[in-house]
């Protein structure tokens, strides 16, 4: 342990991967901030901190299973001669679910339906919430880990670098969760976002890598440009 913690080697890992796994978390942050929209603040507040509990819980436990981990990506099935592992059929699994949600939100969104009718009773709508949470959950931490695992040897730097990524992530959230709630034409980017993901994650289980490069500057130029249209709107408010 000490060892480490003088070694500029495992320094360096540590903020690479804390880095990585800060970027990876935006996908966790924007499917909360989405998914905790819908039900009432007091609410929301408690499944976006059980949500991002859960992410931690999932990484750290993953890491724990490196040999079972590992295992995962070991061909299972073969589909029209691509080999799919447990874990390609996760995150293909994983996707669809992210396309299929984003999807019925923006159904919802564009057709103005009542939310009332839509989300039941509360303690029923708080439930499904988690249980959307804990899924997409599954599916990025097992893709933010088997990542990590490719850049970092050490099992102690991984866990280090997931806590402190976790931890920017629940920081981050609530801010994150408030602005989307605020502004409605930002919950439709982050849900064209999410669809975005989603596909990624499907063409990644069948071997079709998408470079997430692509995918975060897409992200980044479209918050910009909203960023912007969020503040013209507010500028032409005051002028009024």
């Amino acid at each position: 342990m000490m060892d480490l913690l003088t070694s500029p080697e495992a320094w360096a890992a540590l903020l690479t991967l804390t880095a990585l796994e800060i970027v990876l978390g935006i996908d966790n942050v924007i499917f909360l901030s989405v998914v905790v929209s819908r039900i009432p603040e007091k609410q929301a507040t408690r499944a976006r901190r059980i949500g991002l509990a859960l992410a931690l819980v999932f990484r750290i436990l993953l890491l724990s299973l490196l040999v079972w981990l590992i295992g995962l990506t070991a061909p299972v099935i073969t589909l029209t001669s691509v080999a799919l592992s447990w874990r390609d059929i996760i995150l293909i699994g994983g996707g669809l679910f992210l396309i299929a949600k984003a999807t019925h939100e923006i159904h919802t969104e564009v057709e103005a339906r009542d939310e009332e009718g839509e989300a039941g009773p509360a303690a029923g709508a708080f439930f499904w919430v988690i249980v959307q949470i804990i899924v997409i959950d599954m599916v990025f931490s097992l893709d933010s880990i088997i990542t990590a695992i490719g850049m970092a040897q050490d099992l102690e730097i991984m866990i280090a670098a997931v806590i402190i990524a976790c931890v920017i992530m629940y920081v981050s959230s609530g801010p994150v969760a408030k602005f989307v709630a605020e502004h409605p034409t930002t919950k439709m980017l982050a849900l064209a976002f999410l669809v975005l993901i989603g596909v990624a994650l499907v063409a990644d289980g069948f071997k079709f890598h998408i470079p997430r490069g692509y995918i975060y500057f897409a992200i980044a130029f479209s918050a910009a440009v909203e960023a912007f249209n969020v503040l013209a709107r507010r500028n032409r408010k005051k002028a009024a």
